[in-house]
């Protein structure tokens, strides 16, 4: 239920999706006796839709979610494992084609793929099926072992965990198919914005990870403050930033992180 609900309602609050009903709505009130409603409707969402696409909001909401935690220090050693989240790869797309199609993210895929060539003994782990509400067999871990193949990665270092549909998933399946060790160290790659809330889930699963933050949206702390002269950017920051300050609220509201915002300990 908790997926399902994720997957319409979140989708649904999304400012860019929820904005657009907004005008809608207010588009098919102008023809009634609502006439002024819908209007006010119409005229609400064109302004909030321009605040969404030009101001700093989006900025604003990411900044703090990139800056949680700070960059992986290298001087404790080699670790012995690095799990890359999925999210990366259009699943669909690669099956429809037989060649994997990456879409977004992809500083993922290529930070792991360093990582692994850095530490030759650690072994590389892919966490990623398939989040749509309604999937077929596609899945994202059926295509990362063949990126990790071409950027030099030995197949026999590679475990594809296909099965899980979102973050929570990631944690649990990744703890249960890895069955980490005591005093194992195991390096969480996936965007800075994302690394809060992914740490909080494995802490619940109870798989100590250290976090390896990547694919930056916001520079520095002076850039938050900037607008945006291409909408479309802005509003993909914006619906990214209300997305992931949703997840982290529905999580901790249902007891499934243990913090609204986790951060390094």
């Amino acid at each position: 239920m908790f997926f399902v609900l994720s997957k319409t309602l979140g989708f649904l609050l999304l400012p860019t999706n929820f904005l657009i009903g907004v005008g809608f709505v207010g588009a098919i009130l102008m023809f009634t006796r609502f006439a002024s409603l819908g209007r006010k409707l119409v005229i609400a969402a064109v302004l909030l839709l321009v605040i969404c696409g030009l101001s700093p909001l989006g900025n604003l909401l990411l900044y703090p979610l990139e800056q949680r935690f700070p960059p992986w220090d290298s001087s404790r050693g080699a670790p012995d494992g690095i799990i890359v989240l999925g999210a990366s790869i259009e699943a669909d797309l690669s099956a429809a084609h037989a060649i994997p199609v990456v879409r977004s993210s992809p500083d993922r895929l290529i930070a792991a793929a360093a990582l692994a060539r850095r530490y030759p003994k650690a072994r590389v782990v892919f966490s990623g099926g398939s989040a749509n509400l309604i999937s077929n067999d596609a899945r994202e871990a059926d295509f990362a072992g063949v990126i990790f193949e071409s950027l030099g990665i030995d197949k026999s270092r590679l475990i594809m965990e296909r099965a899980s549909r979102n973050t929570q998933e990631n944690a649990e399946f990744s703890k249960a198919l890895l069955a980490p060790k005591e005093g194992e160290r195991w390096l969480l790659v996936t965007s800075a914005f994302h690394m809060p809330r992914s740490v909080g889930l494995f802490r619940k699963a109870g798989f100590a990870v250290e976090p390896y933050p990547v694919d930056w949206r916001v520079g520095a702390r002076s850039d938050a403050f900037n607008f945006t002269n291409i909408a479309i950017d802005g509003l993909g920051r914006t619906d990214l930033g209300v997305r992931e300050w949703m997840g982290l609220i529905a999580y901790r509201a249902t007891g499934k992180i243990d913090e609204l915002l986790p951060g390094p300990k």
